[in-house]
């Protein structure tokens, strides 16, 4: 039995350790039999990847199989971000698509993420399937095309999926506001495959666009790929230096963002998803339900309650936000580490399209820096501070902190009434005054990891000191 195991976004190894052209081969096979027994093989899948080491090669590896099982392969011409890929399955009517990439995860790692066609399977029910087939497999079973036999027989062919995405999304943005706000603008795609989609998609609709870290680089700067305030310092002191409206980062795959205002601060993905569902219903009169994550800011219930839209709360993971998109036709749906979609795109995490419609968000208020607008909001709708601890574990203390989550059901913290508890993933209690605390065991990592949001800093300390408590932690380690 093989030791690959995907997690909730696919499957990530080190390159050269687990991550070899071997058991690519073996993945590529178990999405080829998947495709083959749900009925989709004929449609074909779409294969993309990103600007990580040997990327493009582990994508050709990939396509030699799956066009070697007889499945016709419509290869990205070059390295292509994660909703992109997503979107073009759509369009082109594939079975689903194929992403080599560790999106955010450090330059050491690759990975494999299936893309299902979200007519019906689910990513947790497709990736619980390919895992099934893969623990049948060896290299034996494996079948291999060449990929130039396979051009020739029409199995594989290249695509260029850009200029029909870019259009898509400017049929959701408000582009003439884009316009007309003229912004100065920083990018950071952390040399990633998000390179040159921002820039193309805003063109003249700015009328500074500087560009960081615009080429490939397998080792990322020697930094994590992830669009973080610890990550961005270099976009802070441009856009400082360039007297620039915004900074705005993507990934390593462009599927999260991250947001620089105009005097160099930070804000956080929570901050942004409440902010643009504010706008959005606001400014430009969208209606209907909003998904979120157990773990993402309740200032998204607050201004929902306000223009009357139900709130659809999923367990942590993008792939749950994007079900909610499908089965309720949310307008928008945002989860806490940055990732964002909303009604008429595909329902995948795209960080060019939250991008994007950041910078119309401002565009649109004449001026007004992002800060200044949250103000505005925070002055109606109240404040809110979050934050989240990730707490190691050994497998035996995880177990035990297991046992304790499980009869956690307090009456009150810190004199404050525990009004409901949720348990659809991990423990989530809400207390009577707007606060809230949610401790979950990571599904792919030896940890624990505690959201907590409160009107102010400590309230969440204590929130989180409780949670410790509760885990059989010290508190002292905050």
């Amino acid at each position: 039995m093989n030791t690959i195991r995907f997690g909730t976004d696919g499957w990530r190894a080190i390159i050269a350790d687990e991550f070899t052209s071997a058991n690519v081969r073996l993945v590529a096979q178990a999405i080829a039999q998947y495709a083959f027994s749900a009925g989709i093989a004929g449609r074909g899948l779409v294969i993309g990847y990103d600007n990580r080491f040997l990327s493009e090669r582990f994508a050709a590896v990939a396509a030699e199989v799956i066009s070697g099982n007889g499945i016709p392969v419509l290869m990205t011409d070059e390295a292509t971000p994660t909703p992109v890929v997503a979107y073009a399955a759509r369009e082109l009517g594939a079975a689903g698509a194929v992403m080599i990439t560790a999106g955010h995860h450090p330059p050491e790692y690759n990975g494999v993420k299936f893309i299902p066609d979200y007519t019906g399977t689910t990513a947790t029910e497709s990736n619980a399937a390919i895992e099934d087939y893969l623990n049948q497999l060896t290299a034996s079973d494996v079948r291999l095309l060449p990929i130039k036999i396979a051009r020739e027989r029409g199995l594989v062919r290249w695509i260029d999926p850009k200029p029909t995405y870019l259009a898509h999304l400017h049929g959701i943005l408000k582009y003439s506001a884009v316009c007309r706000g003229q912004l100065r603008v920083v990018i950071d795609p952390m040399w990633g495959a998000g390179i040159g989609y921002l820039d193309d998609l805003l063109g003249e609709g700015c009328s500074k666009i500087e560009i960081i870290h615009g080429y490939r680089d397998v080792l990322c700067g020697g930094q994590l790929p992830e669009p973080t305030e610890v990550n961005l310092a270099d976009l802070r002191k441009a856009v400082i230096r360039e007297q620039a409206d915004l900074g705005l980062a993507l990934d390593g795959d462009a599927g999260r963002f991250g947001v620089i205002d105009r005097d160099g601060s930070y804000l956080t993905p929570n901050e942004i998803i409440y902010m643009l569902l504010h706008y959005l219903t606001e400014y430009r009169n969208w209606r209907g339900a909003v998904a979120r994550t157990m773990a993402t800011t309740h200032m998204i219930d607050r201004i929902a309650a306000e223009y009357g839209l139900p709130v659809v709360e999923t367990p942590v993971g993008f792939q749950y936000v994007g079900q909610s998109l499908i089965k309720h036709r949310s307008i928008l749906g945002g989860e806490e580490n940055g990732g964002l979609s909303v009604q008429g795109h595909v329902p995948v995490r795209d960080g060019i399209l939250a991008l994007a419609l950041v910078v119309e968000m401002v565009a649109s208020s004449h001026g007004m820096s992002l800060r200044a607008y949250q103000e505005e909001i925070q002055q109606k709708f109240g404040k809110l501070v979050n934050s989240r601890l990730d707490l190691p574990c050994d497998p035996d203390q995880k177990n035990f902190c297991l046992s304790r989550l499980e009869q956690w059901s307090p009456r009150e913290i810190d004199g404050k009434q525990v009004i409901e508890r949720r348990i659809n993933d991990g423990v989530k209690l809400v207390l009577d005054d707007g606060s809230w605390v949610l401790v979950r065991a990571s599904r792919t990592e030896p940890l624990f990891q505690v959201y907590s949001e409160a009107p102010d800093a400590d309230n969440l300390s204590r929130l989180q000191s409780s949670a410790c408590q509760a885990l059989g932690l010290d508190p002292g380690i905050l």
